[in-house]
């Protein structure tokens, strides 16, 4: 099922194509299908090291037979942040150790298990419609510290992070919004590396947590009202 073409396409979007076959996510989860809820394969797949092999294990793994053992054994051997984003936001998200490992992850200076903390956070806050308020708001500083990540894995995961709490309803959007606010305002002119990035995070941020768009889902006016 590789294909060369589809290999370079990857390796020019940035994935790590050293043991990468050129196979489509599409047709991954074609065969994910058929093998779902197996748990010792998907040990065994991620073993092999290979790139397609490692994403087929993350769509056919149990959440519910996932340890925090294996969460760091799989977040360490993270070298592509197509495998890095489908664990979390895939099966991690789904595991009972999902907050646990955020908090930990969001410290860690590996560029992607950091990134795989606020993937995580973002799939969290995407699919767990029961999680409460309470729980993401404790997450702001962990994403106000990690916006001065200089990296480009790392602070694209904070935005989006950021950007997945401020959608969920609206009464999480201007406490997000707020926490950008800060971002930015704590980062002010400086020219520093870290300074640029949470500049970078938080006006990235805002461009979608702040849209008329947005808000109109989420039944709040537009900026221009609210500030009349």
């Amino acid at each position: 099922m590789g294909d060369e073409h589809d290999r370079e396409g990857m390796g020019r979007c940035g994935i790590n194509v050293d043991r990468a076959f050129g196979v489509s996510i599409p047709a991954i989860r074609t065969i994910a299908k058929r093998h779902r809820k197996q748990h010792g394969l998907a040990l065994a797949l991620w073993d092999t090291g290979y790139h397609e092999a490692r994403l087929l294990a993350v769509f056919v793994d149990d959440p519910a037979r996932v340890t925090p053992e294996q969460m760091d054994a799989w977040a360490a051997d993270f070298d592509s942040w197509d495998v890095c984003d489908q664990a979390a936001t895939s099966l991690f998200d789904k595991s009972p150790h999902a907050w646990d490992k955020v908090r930990e992850w969001s410290t860690d200076e590996r560029e992607f298990v950091k990134r795989g903390a606020f993937a995580l956070l973002a799939g969290i806050a995407w699919h767990d419609k029961q999680a409460p308020d309470d729980a993401f708001l404790g997450t702001l500083p962990l994403i106000e510290k990690g916006a001065r990540d200089p990296r480009n894995y790392a602070k694209k995961a904070v935005s989006w992070a950021l950007r997945h709490i401020g959608k969920r309803n609206a009464a999480l959007n201007p406490e997000a919004v707020a926490c950008a606010r800060r971002i930015l305002e704590a980062a002010g002119t400086g020219r520093d590396p870290e300074a640029s990035a949470a500049r970078w995070v938080a006006r990235d941020a805002l461009r979608e947590l702040e849209s008329d768009k947005l808000r109109a889902r989420l039944g709040l006016p537009p900026l221009e009202e609210e500030a009349s």
